[in-house]
């Protein structure tokens, strides 16, 4: 499994954090293609601090000068917002080893990196019954199904389930290298 998760950030490592964009240049070897990879937009936390911290400087501004403050404050805060939640922006990627879920400017951790090997099944919708509870990976996004996914925890032979919202669960299941089920 070492292997696996090493194979996994080693190619992962070789794509910019914008996939259109091909291989980095400094790749001394062209990686294979990534199997499936998507972004995931800012969490609820991410959101809820932006508009809290946003929130806090123009009331501040409102408060110190009133409306004229505030309109000449507004194009700067909200710059500054959307900055944080694009830079909030997380990547789902699965190479021809594993999956993880990256951000931007970091490498993959080796220990989140989930092995294909241990994936079991996928399946459109919620989990059936029977299965663990699943960790919610990202929230709903237009155009996107959700797609629940049973794996072994390594180590333990436990299963353990998460469920992702994808643009296109047959080539995720294809990805995965498990049917998917309906």
């Amino acid at each position: 499994m070492a292997r696996e998760r090493r194979l996994h950030v080693e190619q992962t490592r070789a794509f910019r954090f914008v996939v259109g964009w091909g291989p980095k240049r400094s790749a001394t070897v062209v990686p294979s293609p990534l199997r499936y990879w998507q972004y995931r937009p800012a969490g609820p936390t991410a959101i809820g601090f932006v508009v809290l911290v946003v929130g806090l400087w123009l009331g501040a501004f409102a408060w110190v000068g009133g409306w004229p403050e505030v309109r000449g404050e507004l194009p700067l805060a909200l710059a500054a917002g959307i900055t944080v939640l694009v830079l909030s922006t997380g990547r789902f990627t699965v190479s021809a080893h594993g999956m993880s879920f990256d951000v931007a400017a970091t490498r993959p951790d080796p220990t989140r990196v989930l092995p294909l090997l241990l994936v079991r099944e996928a399946r459109v919708g919620r989990p059936p019954e029977g299965w663990p509870t699943p960790k919610r990976r990202g929230g709903w996004w237009p155009g996107r199904t959700r797609v629940a996914v049973r794996h072994l925890a390594e180590g333990e032979g436990d299963e353990q389930a998460f469920t992702l919202w994808v643009r296109d669960p047959e080539a995720f299941s294809a990805a995965l290298g498990v049917p998917l089920d309906r």
